[in-house]
This record gives structure tokens, C-alpha cells and sequence, in this order.
């Protein structure tokens, strides 16, 4: 039998629920919470184009984890209410390999610009006078293109590492939408290799990302420590502990899902620890980044008055 050859040709996903009027619930509480990931972060989009004072390398950043937000939901969210209006929820293998990719993508991007943005909050508040050679435009696009580029290809191997193999045992997958833990446990091929390749990749992702981390913001707060206003270190800390806390969420859950053996996947509870950072994350990171913003606010009334 050949290796990329595979038995099954359709996935089926056991869901959020099996109880039909919970599921009608599940749709509109996700219906609501994707109208307000893309309203959210659209409205990001729209406003840091539109207004002068937003062109700053902080939300040129924010811009581009707006767009990714509304990737990422669009990936996920509504192929997920149409299963729950469905009765046998029912995915090709193509399309499988087609959502875990776009899904992989912006997981990744999404990791990655929230390393970049620590380090520009590192700029900002530790080297003030300096912030505007570091971050200048062309190091903005530099940045962002090499995390496209980097989260591409990295995508690109995970999803052919995980579909070259033979699937034909059941073609249930335990949850509800093509993941990485779920998707290898169907596979009647050894899977060891692959959960190295995605173990090597986690590993490598945590050694560079978390000393990024940890040595922009042992710089943050050292710094904030040192400002003698106390209006000017609330300022800093209230910018910083969103971000940071942000940040914290979104690695915690993905190390909890995949820096893990597959044969450990709990299909309810991990489900769970999916839906929030597939859906609720990319909700409130507009409120998170954004909406608490003075600079931001003042944007939305100018641009309010002149429409």
C-alpha cells in the first residue's frame, strides 16, 4: 500500500453536542460571537486606516492581528455552525486538510506577532527615545513578512506531515473541526514520527518565542519600576498586563493541546480549551488591544464626526 494512500475519503465530526436544542443554543451564542470578531476587529481595521494618529508601529502590528482574527474565526466558526444545523456533519478528506492548514496558519501568525508585539512594547517603554529608528517602517514590514512567511511554511509541513499518512480506521474525528490530536488518532499508520516533527516544531516555536518573552519583559517591568510618576507606570503596566495576559492565555492553552502526546487527547475537555482560543480569543482581543485605548477611542470620535 503506498504511503500518501488513504482509505477514507470523508471525515465526520461528532461535534460541540449530540442534543438537538442545545446545538440550536450553540448556534447562536458562535453566530454572535463571530458577528463581534468581525465587526470588532474590521472596525480595527477600518479605524487604524482611516486616522492619522494610529499610524504607529504598535498598530501596524494591531492591524495585522485584526485581519488574522478574522481569518482564524472565519476558518473555524462558520463551518461549525453549519455542522450544527447538520445532522451528520460531514467533511471531505481535502477539505479536512484544507482547514487544518488555514487553521495552522493563523495559529501560528497569530503566535508569532504576539512575540513581535512584546517587543515593540519593549521599544516603547525601554528605549523611548530610540523607539521610532527600531520600529521603523521598514522593520515593521520585515517583521511581518517574515512571520507570514515562516507560519506559511510551517503549515504547510504539518498538514502534508499529518495527511501522507493511511487513515482507514474510523472516520469519526472526536471533536469539531480538523485538528492536529484528534486527527492522528484515527491514523492506522505510526504516528510517532509525526508527533516528533510537531513536538520539534512546538519545541523550537517555545525555545525562540519564550526568551523573547520573558527578556522584553523582564526589561518592561524593570523599567516601569523605575518611572517615578505614578501616572506614567499605571499607563505602562495597564498597557503591558493586557498584552502579557493576552500572550499568557493563548500559549498556555496551545501547549496544553500539543506539546502532549495524541493518545492523551480528552475529546469534551479539550473541545472545551479549543472553542476559546478558536473563537473567544480572536473576540476579545479588539477589547484587549484596542477598545481600552485613549488613542483609539479618540480616533473612533473623529472619524465618527466626519462621517
Amino acid at each position: 500500500m503506498e504511503k500518501n494512500h488513504s482509505l477514507v475519503h470523508v471525515f465526520y465530526f461528532d461535534g460541540l453536542s449530540d442534543i438537538p436544542n442545545l446545538e440550536k443554543i450553540i448556534f447562536i451564542i458562535f453566530l454572535a460571537l463571530y458577528i463581534f470578531t468581525v465587526m470588532g476587529n474590521g472596525g480595527m481595521i477600518f479605524l487604524i486606516t482611516k486616522s492619522s494618529n494610529l499610524h504607529t508601529p504598535m498598530y501596524f502590528f494591531v492591524k495585522h492581528l485584526s485581519f488574522i482574527d478574522i481569518f482564524y474565526s472565519t476558518v473555524i466558526i462558520p463551518r461549525t455552525m453549519s455542522d450544527l444545523l447538520s445532522s451528520d456533519k460531514a467533511i471531505s478528506f481535502i477539505a479536512c486538510a484544507a482547514q487544518l492548514y488555514f487553521y495552522c496558519f493563523c495559529a501560528m501568525t497569530e503566535f508569532f506577532l504576539l512575540v513581535i508585539m512584546a517587543y515593540d512594547r519593549y521599544a516603547a517603554i525601554c528605549k523611548p527615545l530610540l523607539y521610532y529608528v527600531i520600529m521603523r517602517e521598514k522593520m515593521c514590514i520585515t517583521l511581518t513578512t517574515v512571520c507570514y512567511t515562516i507560519c506559511f511554511l510551517s503549515a504547510l509541513i504539518h498538514t502534508n506531515n499529518i495527511f501522507n499518512l493511511i487513515y482507514c480506521k474510523s472516520n469519526r474525528i472526536a471533536h469539531f473541526f480538523c485538528d492536529v490530536p484528534p486527527i492522528l488518532k484515527l491514523s492506522c499508520s505510526d504516528t510517532s514520527s509525526s508527533e516528533l516533527v510537531i513536538f520539534t516544531f512546538m519545541g523550537t516555536n517555545v525555545l525562540v518565542c519564550v526568551p523573547v518573552l520573558i527578556i522584553s519583559y523582564s526589561n518592561i517591568f524593570y523599567a516601569i519600576i523605575r518611572i517615578n510618576s505614578t501616572e506614567g507606570r499605571k499607563k505602562a503596566f495597564a498597557t503591558c498586563s493586557s498584552h502579557l495576559l493576552s500572550t499568557g492565555i493563548l500559549f498556555g492553552t496551545y501547549l496544553y493541546m500539543y506539546m502532549r502526546p495524541t493518545s492523551i487527547f480528552l475529546s469534551d475537555q479539550d473541545k472545551v480549551v479549543s472553542v476559546f482560543y478558536t473563537v473567544v480569543i480572536p473576540m476579545l482581543n479588539p477589547i484587549i488591544y484596542s477598545l481600552r485605548n485613549k488613542d483609539v477611542k479618540k480616533a473612533f470620535l473623529k472619524v465618527s464626526k466626519v462621517n
